[in-house]
C-alpha cells in the first residue's frame, strides 16, 4: 500500500489514496465490484509476469506439494480454488481430460499445456519437468 496524503480542512481531515489502494480496501470490505476489479488486476499483472518470464509468488505449501511429487495441475488448481470443469472450460479441454492430467493417464500436448500454465497463472517450466 502507498503512502496516503491527509489533507487537513477547516471541516474535518482528508485521505487520499492511489486507485489501486482505494480499491484494494473496497475489496477487503467485501465490496463485490471491487472484488472482481483486483481479481482482473491480479490475473493481469500475473499474465504480464509470465510473459516477461518472471517468477510468480505462489505459498511455500503449494511448492512443497509439486516438489514431493504431487500433480502440480491438481495443485494449482485446488490453490487457485477451481473446480476440473473451470479449469477444463478455461483452456477449451473436457473435465475428463484435466481428471487424466490430474491422475498421471496424459501428459498433454504442448498446445494444452501452455493454455494451462496462462488458466492457473503460472509459467510453463512450472508444469514441464
Amino acid at each position: 500500500m502507498g503512502k496516503p496524503q491527509i489533507i487537513h480542512t477547516d471541516g474535518e481531515d482528508l485521505v487520499v489514496l492511489s486507485r489501486r489502494d482505494y480499491e484494494a480496501l473496497c475489496a477487503r470490505a467485501g465490496e463485490e465490484a471491487a472484488e472482481d476489479a483486483m481479481t482482473a488486476r491480479i490475473v493481469a499483472e500475473t499474465g504480464e509476469a509470465i510473459a516477461r518470464g518472471d517468477d510468480v509468488a505462489l505459498p511455500g505449501a503449494v511448492w512443497d506439494a509439486i516438489e514431493a511429487g504431487e500433480n502440480a495441475v491438481r495443485v494449482l488448481r485446488k490453490h487457485r480454488g477451481l473446480t476440473q470443469a473451470a479449469l477444463a472450460e478455461a483452456v477449451g479441454v473436457s473435465q475428463g481430460y484435466i481428471a487424466e492430467l490430474e491422475g498421471g493417464r496424459k501428459s498433454g500436448t504442448p498446445e494444452t499445456l501452455r493454455a494451462l500454465a496462462k488458466a492457473l497463472g503460472v509459467p510453463l517450466d512450472v508444469l514441464v519437468e
